[in-house]
């Protein structure tokens, strides 16, 4: 077979990719350091950033300490153009709504918490929340600021990313609900909606690249456990949801149950809910809590800590789950490495032995120091971070292609 070969607008839309995503990892870059980071000719950068200048989307700085150590000619500095874009995030967890604006640079302009009862709330109610307080946001913002140009939302819950829709979630009521088509219709901009654990795949992979480049999973690990898997260097997505649902692969059969109402899930071990369900003393068929509380769980986890006793069991029970249904993903793919994120990673002490222990059974992987895993105890920031990301490399990608800045954007949304 004769590989396609490339046409020349799509040559030159990656190599503006290139050179923006190099110029956003970095802050300030000359045009040789840009060459050195791309891989691009010198020819090519001095033709791109001349292009991305006179459009207004980069320009040059005296800010940046690309020119400290260097002799002959001094280097001028290129950096993005904070004003030319602002972008929105929103998060949907339990009981909160989290809106930021960001600039094009990645610098947080304004940010807004309000505590929603999700539990009882309406689609109504959800959207309303979110509309006013973007619409406050976007009230207030400097006016130095560019315009609205794109939307991102994590959800806790199974998303449908290819029509922004929120399917179902265990922390509201409605299922089916449109955020993107209400929030797009709104702002008039384009919305993107997903599962949260994606979000935080896309805030790591830009956060540490080369640790988590091609292939690798995000667990979170909460009230609710959940994935981001990337495999080949593409988010996966399946074919009725946005992402991997670790924390319903099934663990037991007819086991316990599940905030989803099946019984044997993942989750009905190792989520906060299960580890605090089985301390108590409570059936494994009681309902699950709606909520714990952050204190109430630490108190738990520091009994594990002193004592062998049931809270320790609890947890061995959550590193049994947790292990299994990594072992299963692993007799899929190749073992890759494993971020684990949230309050279940504050307590990877108690759970480790137990996670690697079942682990260390899956084919390819010689003992249980193969796993590479690292913790990130605070998910909340990840999910922000990926949201802004996803809303900046649609600008890079989508937005601001060749031929399709016309004039300079609006400094204020109409």
């Amino acid at each position: 077979m004769i590989d396609e070969i490339a046409r020349p607008d799509d040559v030159r839309r990656q190599n503006r990719r290139l050179v923006l995503a190099a110029l956003r990892r970095h802050g300030h870059l000359s045009r040789t350091d840009i060459v050195a980071q791309t891989g691009l000719s010198p020819s090519t950068v001095s033709a791109i950033t001349t292009a991305l200048i006179a459009e207004g989307i980069i320009g040059e700085s005296r800010d940046g300490d690309v020119t400290s150590n260097r002799r002959g000619r001094p280097q001028v500095a290129l950096t993005l153009n904070p004003e030319i874009a602002t972008v929105a995030t929103v998060e949907l967890a339990l009981n909160l709504v989290h809106a930021v604006l960001f600039d094009y640079k990645g610098q947080m302009i304004a940010e807004e918490f309000r505590r929603v009862p999700t539990l009882e709330a309406t689609t109504d109610d959800l959207i309303g929340s979110m509309c006013l307080m973007l619409d406050n946001l976007l009230e207030n913002r400097p006016a130095t600021a560019g315009r609205l140009m794109h939307i991102s939302m994590g959800v806790q819950g199974v998303t449908d990313a290819a029509s922004a829709t929120m399917l179902w979630s265990p922390i509201t009521p409605d299922s089916n609900i449109s955020f993107g088509a209400a929030l797009s219709e709104r702002y008039g901009v384009a919305v993107a909606v997903a599962n949260d654990c994606n979000m935080i795949a896309e805030a790591l992979r830009w956060i540490d690249s080369e640790h988590y480049a091609e292939d690798f999973a995000a667990i979170l690990l909460s009230h609710g456990i959940g994935m981001g898997l990337y495999l080949k260097g593409q988010q996966f997505v399946g074919a009725h949801s946005s992402a991997a649902e670790f924390g319903h692969m099934l663990h037991v059969p007819n086991g316990a149950l599940c905030r989803c109402g099946r019984h044997g899930c993942i989750e009905a071990y190792a989520s906060d809910y299960a580890i605090l369900r089985r301390t108590s003393g409570q059936d494994e068929n009681t309902q699950p809590a709606q909520d714990v509380d952050a204190a109430t769980f630490g108190d738990v986890a520091d009994r594990a800590r002193a004592a062998d006793g049931e809270e320790r069991a609890a947890f061995r029970k959550a590193g049994q789950a947790i292990g299994s249904g990594l072992r299963s993903l692993f007799s899929l793919i190749d073992p890759v490495p494993v971020a684990l994120v949230g309050p279940g990673a504050g307590v990877f002490d108690l759970i480790e032995g137990e996670l690697r222990g079942i682990v260390s059974g899956t084919s390819g992987w010689g003992s249980t120091q193969d796993l590479n895993i690292r913790c990130y105890p605070e998910e909340h920031p990840l999910i922000l971070q990926g949201c802004m990301m996803t809303s900046l490399l649609h600008l890079d990608t989508q937005i601001f292609a060749p031929g399709d800045i016309k004039e300079a954007p609006l400094k204020r949304a109409v």
